[in-house]
């Protein structure tokens, strides 16, 4: 999972700094991060709804989503994923 994330980081990284008309991604970047941070929100309630309601592979497209979008607000953010990582791990050893 690690790997996938990573390259989709990459991915989203290479539109911010080459974009492409027919990107969502791009589309999400030229919003701005009100927008990208509603929908953050908005997955995430889709999330909620899909493990209170509907089947697993619901749950784990909503998830999927819930993921995607998580990394374009961190680009937008300038947040790279190894910095989060890196936060996990510091928790996860101070226990």
């Amino acid at each position: 999972m690690g790997a996938m994330l990573t390259e989709l980081e990459t991915i989203i990284a290479d539109r911010k700094a080459n974009p492409r008309e027919d990107s969502y991604t791009n589309k999400l970047f030229n919003k701005g991060v009100n927008k990208i941070a509603q929908k953050v929100g908005e997955e995430a309630t889709e999330v909620i709804v899909a493990a209170l309601g509907q089947g697993h592979d619901e749950q784990v497209a909503e998830l999927a989503d819930l993921f995607y979008h998580t990394l374009v607000l961190m680009a937008q953010l300038n947040i790279p994923l190894a910095e989060v990582e890196a936060e996990l791990r510091r928790r996860h050893q101070s226990r």
